[in-house]
Parts: structure tokens; C-alpha cells; sequence
């Protein structure tokens, strides 16, 4: 039978290939979220598919997708029946070895690679059994570019069919605060706009795009087979005209530069056109265009020049003319009749235009050189690397050449190379439609020199990324990134020296005081990745422009980082191979009615009666509970009591894992004795007894003096009596850095739990756990001070004790907290350096709160339970059961379930199951609240 194929498009700056599509309703992408987080301008995104397979059969269901060359993959994901397989980043060689032997072996795999230097690929399959599903987790990260004074995120969006549950979620937050935003592109138009809910609040802002199935299908280039079109997110940052915007944190800092009510620079301006026969037709036109646009943007003060070629060289004048409307006019007229002809000699034009901005050396100007060509160089000198040590010779680094190549034709790495050697960049214009707002558009980024000959100073600064630049455009800007050495904040002193206006000398410094670092709060580690991301892009960059070993000393340097910090590049990629042994795995139910054994230690058999707890209790022996955890094991408990106790004692072992009960005989000819309350025995996952429960009157619990209870014990599950409340379990997940399988833990009763403690900010968020099992809380309240504080329900949020009836969609600011509430299944609480999700869901018809910390604050002192570190541990033996070293201890875990409600449709996700004392960070009572 032929193997169906579905390819599943990603989205968000992804341009998806679709190779073969099976019937529809073979497969179903039931759930599709996008959730991005901007921080100081780098944006994070996750995107999450989950997808079912419909069939009685299985069926193979493939990613394959393109991202632009700004973004980063580096994180890729698949979770299949509880297992995780994660993408591992490596050179491109050992890729390429691991992927080649996984498919030898008939194994699923993928493979992450760039292509050239303008797109990474991705593509990966997986064989989906029938009736199952699959989750797919891509992460990419970004910095956005500042063009035309705005920052731009576009989500490109073409999942081939209307999903149900799709969502995107776009979180930004910027500490100098946001002066607008907004939502473009064709995904905003017609019904789908009303999809669109934008919030703005000062420092932070939130964009959500939640369409329904019949919306997917309303916008220009939407059908039945759902959407096809961009979401653009624009904003920008408030600005304050002098150094800019310094961010340290952790050994880092990241400078954004970008002046705006500086003079303009008059310019010197040389256009260089192909005009070969192979611009024939729409792109010569459209050229034609974008240069009668252009020239009606010059200013009078500037000075332009404007020749075209083939094999032969045009000039409209051989010397820079002023800007003036006659001479304008003559040159739209030149452009008018520009005709495509001839072969290419683009070493000639470029040498042309380059003697015709050093004729003219202007002083207090800007000089920029701009080529527009479509094709490889066909006339006079053809050797590319000789034509780029002409021009390179020529220009001498007095003014930069910016290359545009038109079409997919071109060498585009010979006009990037050529660009670099002369401080510019190439740009490709792409054949369509709008080829000729693209040019202008392109010309508008350089149209308004700021400044020239830019020095970036960092005194107490180390390891930087480039501080030169050879001129500073309006609506642009300047990143720097580096190490602050030792970490001295108060010898950290940044400076920037340029030329402005008339050859003026100008200095931005910050003249008050050294930088100061708690004027900034950022993420944990975001501004070392935001370095390292600029250092390989620009390591890249400079290993293209150079040879031999200092080519390769460069290269070296740039490998070691990608591999580091997990980076899809141009050296690496990324392989998703399943590991060995996992292709198939065998899992055994016990057949009905079947029951094990449980040896009595000492040889001694005692039934199960009814506890003290007020709960009556159902045993069966060896019975599995939903987490698959059954306990076979034996004690001998010697416990002393103050007040005579009946010869036979029912009581109760508690721990985060189970709930035990036992009937021992005394067997001690000493009288047992009782205390007032009942005592009971922690066992945790490792067989380490700890004696708990509430304190004696001598403040201290059962400790074993005499008496020898001898007996047996096995898992119980309590049902609840009519008038009595039955003990509660709730579990919760500690994921891993890597991805691999969870830690998870149960906490007992309706306590009231320490979420997040952040000592520094005042900030305080404690939830009460819910009555029901697994029911996580009822009431979550969020503190700031002691005088603000906000109460979230499954059904709203209170304000102090007044109740808020706020429509969804709006947001509520009290005092530093403030509250947005999403359509009715989510919160989104921002406050400080804080950003926290409040999740609604429901089970059984009880509704409750999950709290997820999407934004971890920098302080090294937060506490609680949103603030643990991610699970650390090594396996170390896993048979006959399994093993694992944490905290420098070896403990026996038992491998369970737990359903994850960090996200809004929660999954079931296999965990190893251990103990509080294992999983938390500090004994189980620092984690427990006195009151909300």
C-alpha cells in the first residue's frame, strides 16, 4: 500500500512547502498555537501543532518549512504516546552521519539545515499509529530590525485547512516603554480582523489572533482550505535622544542606539542601473518607476548622479548635479527612456560611479553608492573576485556600495560579499507586483543619513560585537552587545563619538552617573543569548569576507557558539532521530481480575480496617491506580504512645507519592499507649521512612521508643464518605532544560501554596489548591506592596475587595499590576519584571486555576513554586527498576503520568514520580503559605 504522506506547515516568519496532501479527513490538526514573547526587542516563539491521525492504519505526517535568514531555530520537539524526542544540534558533518545511519536503519528522522545564506530549511516526518497523536514544539528566536522607526514581526500563516483550535499569542514588553503598535497584513483584513484583539499598556503589550473555522476562511487568499496570508505585528519603543537604551543583567549588556532629532547629513548619491537585455519587460518597468519615485525624495540640498548599463556606460551627467526640480526633471526623463539591451559589465559601472563620488568630495555630506543589476557580469572583467578587488580598491572605505539584486538569477553572494568589503549590505528584490515599492522602500532606509564614522565606546567592556559603522541612518538603529568585565557595573562606562551635520563632532555619553543596572530588569540569560546571537551573525558575516586560516579561526569561533547556545546556522544542524530501543515499545496490562501477591513481613497476614481519617478506604492487592504505580514493600514501625491504645492499631502512611493504610498488632508486653492525635509514617520513593504529622505535645512525633507493630501494607485509594472530607492529591511537573521526561510530585490537601515570591519588587503570588483531586486552585491572589492586590477566580478577578466586571478582551491596571483577561480561559498578569498566565480549565465539571510564569524575573532570590529550576538528573540504572542521582542521591522512581495545565489544552505526559524532598529546590513547608 502507498505510504500517505502530510506535510504540516509552521508558521510565524515560516513559508511552508507542501509536497502531497491526503484526504482531509485522514488527519486533523486539532490544535495549533503560536506563543511569542518580545523582550527588549528579541523576540522568543514557540509554535505547537498537535495532530491526530484518523485512520485505522498509520499514516506519516512531515514538517517542512523555510525561515528567513534573521530567525533561529533552536529548539524542535516531538512528543509521541508520552515519549519526548528532541532535536540535537551538532556541525553539519556529524549531522549529516547521525541522520544517514538513522534512515540505513529504517528509523523516522529529520534534519535541520540552512540553505545558502538567506533561508534555514526544515523538514522532519514521523510515523503516526492509528487513532494517535502527535506533538510538535519548534522554537525560534529572533532580534528585530528597527526600519522606517518601527520594529516588525510577521506570522505568516497556511496550515492548508481550517484548524479549530488555533491561536496566536503575541506578548511584548519593553522597558522604555511602547509608543504605538499595531496589526497589518492580509490576515487583518475582512472578517478576520474581528479575530484580532490589541492591547496596549505602557511597557507592555498584547496581540491575540484567535479565528474561528468559518473566519479562517473570509480573508482575501482564505477558501476551504483555511488561511494563506501574513499577520505583521509594528511597533515602537519610546525614545529618549541621547546614549539610547542600555540593558545589563548577569555579566552582559546590550546598547540600542538610535537618535532621531539629530540634523540630516546632505547626500551624495550615485545610481548604478543594469539595464541588459535580461531586465526585459515588468523589471524594467518596474525600475523605470521606483527610480521616478525615488528622485521625487531627494532634498534640494543633496547631490545625485544616475548612470545605466550593458556592455557600455550611460550617463544622464558625467559629474553630480544638486537636486534641483530642473535637474530632477532631466533625469526622470533619462530614467523614462532607459531601454533593456546588451550583456552586463558590472565591474565598469561600479568603477563609473565610484570616480564619480570621489570627483565630488563635498565636505559636511554623505556619500552612498547604489547598484541595481539582475545578472551575473558577462562583459570586460568576468572574475568575480577581481571585480570585488576593483571596487574595494576604488571606494577605500570612503563611503559604503549597497547592492540590490533583482530575481533569483543573480550571484547574490557575490553582491553580498561585495557589499561587506565595502560597508554596505545587498538586498534582493523579489519579481513581483510590488518590485518597485520594494526599491523605494530599500532607498527610504538610507534616504536620510544622521550621522557618519560612528565609534562605539564601551570603557570596562569585553568580547563586543562590531562597534564601527560607517554612517547612521533616520529610523534605524545601532545594537551593541558585549561582556561587562568582572561584572563591575560602576567601571561599565559606554560613550558614542560620531561626525553629525557640518563635519560636527558629536558625543553622546551618560554624564550623570556609571550605568546602572537596577534601572533595567530583564529575563534570565536573555542578553547573553542576544550577544551570542549577534556575534555569530556577524562572525558569519566576517568569515565570508576572508581565507585561509584566519578563515577558519572565524569559522571556529562561530561553530563553537551555535553549538553552544543551540542555533540552527549556516555550520549546523539539527537532527531529530529517535533514540535506540525506542522504536518499539511493549507495554503489558494485567489481565482482569489478575492480582500479585504482597509478602507480610515477618511472615504475618493483617486485613485493612477503617482509618482515623473520617474516610473509609478500598484495597486491592497489586491493583495498578491511573498513574501505574503499585508498592510491594515491609516495615517494622516501634512507636511510642502516652495513653493506653487498643491491641490492634489502623493507621495511615502519607507521602507525595501514595496514600497507605495498615492494621498492626502490638506485640510489645509494654502497654501502648496513645496520643491525642493520630501519628503518620512519610515513605518516600528511595525507602527512606520520615516520621511526620501533626506535633505531640512535646512538640515532636512518634519518635520510636518501644512497642513493635508488625504488619504489611499496600496502595489504597480513599473514597469519600458522606459528611467526611476525603484526602486530595494534586501533581505537578518539573520539566527538564532538555526536554527530556519530567520530575513529578503530589502535594496533598487544600493547602495554600507560595507560587512566587520576589522579595525585591514586593511582589507576591499565592494559590490556594483546590478540593477536589488533581483539581489544582481555586483562588490565586497576586500582591504588590502591601496595598495593591488582585484575587483571580475561575470566573474573574476582584480588585482589593471590590468585584471587577470587566468585559474580555480589556485590560485593568492596579497600581503596578495589571490584569488582562482573554476571552474566559485565561489571565494575563503583568507586574514589574513579572509576566504570569493564569490558566482556566476544566475536569468533571469542576473549573480551576494553573499559574504558568512566562516571563522569570532577573533577581537571583525569587522563590516558590513557578520559580523552580528545571529538573536535573542522570539516570543511572534502569532495570529491574529505575534510578536516577539527584541532588548527588540515588533514588528509586517510579514512572507515572501527569496531566501538564501549563498549557490551555492540557496533555497527558509520562513523568518519573519522586518524592517533594527530591523535586523541590527546599523542604516542602518553605513552599506553604500561612494565608493569600
Amino acid at each position: 500500500m502507498r505510504r500517505a504522506v502530510v506535510q504540516l506547515p509552521l508558521f510565524g516568519l515560516l513559508m511552508a512547502v507542501v509536497a502531497a496532501i491526503p484526504n482531509k479527513d485522514d488527519w486533523d490538526i486539532y490544535s495549533f498555537h503560536i506563543n511569542s514573547t518580545v523582550t527588549g526587542r528579541y523576540a522568543t516563539t514557540i509554535i505547537t501543532s498537535r495532530v491526530a491521525n484518523r485512520m485505522d492504519e498509520s499514516r506519516e505526517i512531515e514538517f517542512h518549512v523555510q525561515i528567513p535568514k534573521n530567525a533561529f531555530i533552536s529548539r524542535f520537539t516531538m512528543f509521541i504516546d508520552g515519549q519526548v524526542y528532541d532535536g540535537v544540534v551538532k556541525t553539519k558533518e556529524q549531522a549529516q552521519q547521525q541522520y544517514t545511519a538513522a534512515v540505513s536503519r529504517g528509523q523516522s528522522a529529520g534534519i535541520v539545515s540552512s540553505v545558502g545564506r538567506t533561508m534555514e530549511e526544515f523538514k522532519t516526518s514521523v510515523n503516526v499509529a492509528a487513532h494517535k497523536k502527535v506533538t510538535f514544539e519548534l522554537t525560534y528566536e529572533e532580534l528585530l530590525k528597527r526600519t522606517h522607526g518601527k520594529y516588525e514581526m510577521l506570522i505568516h500563516a497556511r496550515p492548508m485547512k481550517p484548524v479549530k483550535d488555533f491561536k496566536v499569542d503575541v506578548y511584548i514588553y519593553e522597558k522604555a516603554g511602547i509608543s504605538f503598535i499595531d496589526v497589518k497584513g492580509g490576515l487583518s483584513t475582512k472578517a478576520l480582523a474581528n479575530a484580532i484583539t490589541k492591547t496596549h499598556a505602557e511597557k507592555q503589550a498584547w496581540v491575540y489572533f484567535y479565528p474561528t473555522e468559518d473566519q479562517q476562511k473570509s480573508c482575501d487568499s482564505c477558501g476551504e482550505e483555511g488561511m494563506n496570508g501574513d499577520l505583521i505585528i509594528v511597533y515602537e519603543v519610546n525614545r529618549d535622544n541621547g546614549l539610547g537604551d542600555i540593558k545589563t543583567s548577569d555579566g552582559y549588556f546590550v546598547h540600542h542606539f538610535a537618535p532621531s532629532n539629530l540634523p540630516r547629513i546632505p547626500k551624495n548619491v550615485v545610481f548604478v542601473i543594469d539595464q541588459s537585455g535580461s531586465m526585459h519587460g515588468r523589471k524594467i518597468q518596474q525600475t523605470r518607476t521606483a527610480l521616478h519615485h525615488i528622485l521625487n525624495d531627494l532634498a534640494e540640498e543633496d547631490f545625485f548622479g544616475l548612470i545605466s548599463f550593458d556592455s557600455a556606460i550611460f550617463h544622464w551627467k558625467r559629474e553630480l548635479v544638486q537636486a534641483t526640480t530642473v535637474n530632477l526633471e532631466g533625469a526622470k526623463e533619462f530614467a523614462r527612456n532607459i531601454k533593456d539591451r546588451g550583456a552586463t559589465d558590472i565591474n565598469a559601472a561600479v568603477l563609473e560611479g565610484a570616480r564619480m563620488l570621489n570627483a565630488h568630495p563635498r565636505q559636511g555630506s554623505a556619500s552612498i553608492l547604489i547598484l541595481l543589476t539582475d545578472g551575473d557580469p558577462t562583459s570586460g572583467v568576468t572574475d568575480l573576485e577581481m571585480i570585488q578587488s576593483n571596487v574595494k580598491q576604488a571606494i577605500a572605505d570612503k563611503f559604503p556600495l549597497y547592492c540590490l539584486g533583482f530575481g533569483f538569477d543573480v550571484n547574490f553572494g557575490f553582491l553580498a560579499k561585495m557589499s561587506m568589503q565595502n560597508n554596505g549590505v545587498a538586498r534582493r528584490i523579489y519579481e513581483d507586483s510590488d518590485a518597485d515599492l520594494q526599491l523605494k522602500g530599500f532607498y527610504e532606509e538610507v534616504a536620510t543619513p544622521l550621522l557618519i564614522d560612528v565609534e562605539m565606546i564601551y570603557l570596562g567592556g569585553t568580547n563586543l560585537t562590531q562597534t564601527n559603522f560607517s554612517q547612521y541612518y533616520n529610523g534605524s538603529e545601532i545594537v551593541v552587545a558585549g561582556e561587562i568585565i568582572d561584572n563591575n557595573i560602576e567601571t561599565f562606562t559606554p560613550q558614542v563619538v560620531a561626525i553629525s551635520q557640518s563635519e560636527r563632532k558629536v558625543t553622546f555619553s551618560n554624564t550623570n552617573r556609571s550605568v546602572d543596572s537596577s534601572t533595567e530588569t530583564v529575563a534570565e540569560g536573555l542578553l547573553q543569548r542576544i550577544w551570542a546571537y549577534l556575534t555569530v551573525k556577524q562572525l558569519l558575516e566576517k568569515e565570508l569576507l576572508l581565507s585561509g586560516p584566519e578563515k577558519e579561526k572565524v569559522k571556529g569561533e562561530a561553530l563553537e557558539l551555535s553549538l553552544k547556545y543551540n542555533f540552527v546556522t549556516p555550520l549546523t544542524s539539527m537532527v531529530v532521530t529517535k533514540p535506540d530501543g525506542e522504536n518499539t515499545e511493549v507495554l503489558h496490562k494485567p489481565k482482569e481480575g489478575e492480582s500479585q501477591k504482597i509478602q507480610s513481613y515477618g511472615g504475618s497476614s493483617y486485613s485493612f480496617s477503617q482509618g482515623y481519617g473520617g474516610s473509609s478506604y478500598s484495597f486491592s492487592q497489586g491493583r495498578y491506580d491511573t498513574t501505574g504505580f503499585t508498592l510491594n514493600h515491609h516495615i517494622k514501625i516501634t512507636m511510642r504512645f502516652k495513653q493506653c491504645f487498643p491491641k490492634h492499631v489502623t493507621w495511615q502512611v502519607t507521602s507525595e507519592q501514595v496514600l497507605l493504610v495498615g492494621r498492626f498488632t502490638q506485640t510489645s508486653t509494654n502497654p501502648a499507649r496513645s496520643a491525642a492525635h493520630r501519628s503518620s509514617l512519610l515513605f518516600d520513593s528511595a525507602g527512606v521512612p520520615a516520621l511526620g504529622g501533626a506535633p505531640g505535645p512535646s512538640g515532636r512525633i512518634g519518635l520510636p521508643e518501644f512497642g513493635i507493630l508488625r504488619g504489611r501494607f499496600g496502595y489504597v485509594r480513599p473514597t469519600s464518605t458522606p459528611g467526611r472530607s476525603a484526602s486530595v492529591t494534586h501533581r505537578f511537573l518539573v520539566k527538564t532544560e532538555n526536554q527530556s521526561t519530567p520530575l513529578c510530585f503530589d502535594i496533598n490537601g487544600t493547602i495554600i501554596l507560595k507560587l512566587l515570591d520576589h522579595p525585591s519588587k514586593e511582589v507576591y503570588v499565592n494559590g490556594e489548591l483546590d478540593s477536589v483531586t488533581n483539581g489544582g486552585f481555586s483562588r490565586i491572589f497576586i500582591h504588590a506592596g502591601s496595598d495593591q492586590h488582585v484575587e483571580v477566580e475561575p470566573d474573574g478577578f476582584r480588585q482589593g475587595r471590590s468585584a471587577i466586571h470587566q468585559p474580555a478582551n480589556d485590560s485593568v491596571t492596579t497600581g503596578r499590576i495589571t490584569v488582562l483577561r482573554h476571552q474566559y480561559n485565561e489571565f494575563d498578569i503583568a507586574v514589574e519584571d513579572v509576566r504570569l498566565v493564569i490558566l482556566v480549565h476544566e475536569k468533571d465539571g469542576n473549573r480551576f486555576l494553573w499559574a504558568v510564569l512566562r516571563q522569570r524575573p532577573l533577581a537571583n532570590n525569587i522563590k516558590g513554586i513557578l520559580a523552580l529550576k528545571p529538573a536535573d538528573y542522570e539516570e543511572i540504572v534502569s532495570s529491574p527498576s529505575t534510578k536516577l542521582k539527584i541532588k548527588d542521591r540515588e533514588i528509586i522512581v517510579i514512572s507515572s503520568t501527569a496531566d501538564d495545565y501549563s498549557i490551555i489544552k492540557p496533555v497527558l505526559m509520562r513523568c518519573w514520580l519522586t518524592s517533594t524532598r527530591y523535586a523541590l529546590e527546599k523542604p516542602l513547608n518553605d513552599y506553604i503559605a500561612a494565608q493569600l
